[in-house]
């Protein structure tokens, strides 16, 4: 699907243009291979670049071509439960600015339906294009951040299902910074002003650039915690489980000293107290006693 925007000037409504006109941002979501070959005949656009558009593999890059732009970049969905990663391709041209995906693009709308938006100023549209992919990474690692440390908070009772979202969480930020590391070197060679002359939007490229840095140090400091949590689980079971079994073999020694001293009386032999009426209790006595005795020496010398 193919949407053209345009707005000018303060107060003029915003457009939605049947064919294009200088000044437009154009946004193609879901596009046929129809779509793609109109598209690089209409606007001149490179057929390659188009098809790696759609591509769910493709990487972060920038690729000056002909008098225009293709910045190549992912932005986070939700997609049937799980946080992907798709790719995102912006065209910036003399006279137009594009976006191509092979999903929605819900942040576009909010670009185009912002009161400062004209679609003439094409460089501020493409940091608010950024800015608005960043606000999608944002509430994605907050959301997994606050998670996180809920998990970290309860490590006694942490279950199989909680240690798995730490798995899922910890690949989902790994595509994060998959995508994030190459578009803050973008934005650091777009700030050099090589590719695109800001001019009175630098300011607005600068705190782009600290945003990027930032999630990308929010992303690195979640995987941290996610590792130390993984790490601290993995001792405490270690431990209990030491523990555990410490405590079945100490008692097993303490056990097996009944066992011997039954196993002496049962034998088919003479032996002491055989004729006697208090043999079973002094049996029972004496092997409580010894069983009692080498039980406090466990617990005295913490082997218990």
């Amino acid at each position: 699907m193919i949407t053209i925007y345009h707005r000018t000037k303060e107060g003029e409504k915003l457009q939605e243009l049947p064919e294009f006109k200088p000044g437009s941002i154009v946004c193609v979501e879901k596009p046929t291979t129809t779509e793609l070959e109109q598209l690089a005949e209409v606007y001149k656009l490179d057929p390659g670049h188009l098809k790696d558009a759609v591509d769910p593999y493709e990487v972060p890059r920038l690729e000056p071509e002909e008098g225009k732009l293709y910045i190549f970049a992912r932005a986070p969905f939700k997609k049937d439960g799980a946080v992907i990663t798709v790719p995102v391709l912006l065209i910036y041209a003399e006279d137009f600015v594009m976006a191509v995906s092979r999903f929605e693009l819900p942040f576009i709308e909010r670009v185009v339906i912002d009161k400062d938006f004209y679609s003439t100023q094409r460089p501020k549209v493409l940091i608010k294009i950024f800015f608005e992919i960043n606000r999608l990474y944002n509430n994605f690692l907050i959301d997994i951040s606050r998670q996180v440390r809920n998990a970290s908070g309860k490590l006694e009772q942490i279950e199989n299902k909680d240690i798995l979202n730490l798995v899922v969480f910890e690949t989902v930020i790994n595509d994060f910074l998959g995508a994030l590391v190459p578009a803050n070197a973008i934005i650091a060679k777009l700030l050099s002003g090589r590719f695109v002359k800001f001019e009175a939007d630098q300011d607005l490229v600068e705190d782009l650039y600290l945003a990027e840095n930032q999630l990308v140090d929010l992303s690195r400091a979640t995987l941290k915690m996610i590792n130390n949590i993984r790490e601290a689980y993995s001792t405490i079971m270690t431990h209990n489980l030491n523990r555990v079994l410490k405590m079945l073999a100490s008692l097993t020694v303490v056990l097996t000293i009944p066992t011997i001293v039954g196993s002496f009386f049962g034998m088919n032999v003479s032996l002491p107290f055989a004729g006697s009426a208090h043999t079973f209790s002094i049996i029972l006595i004496f092997t409580l006693v010894f069983s009692l005795m080498t039980f406090w020496l466990f617990k005295r010398n913490k082997w218990l």
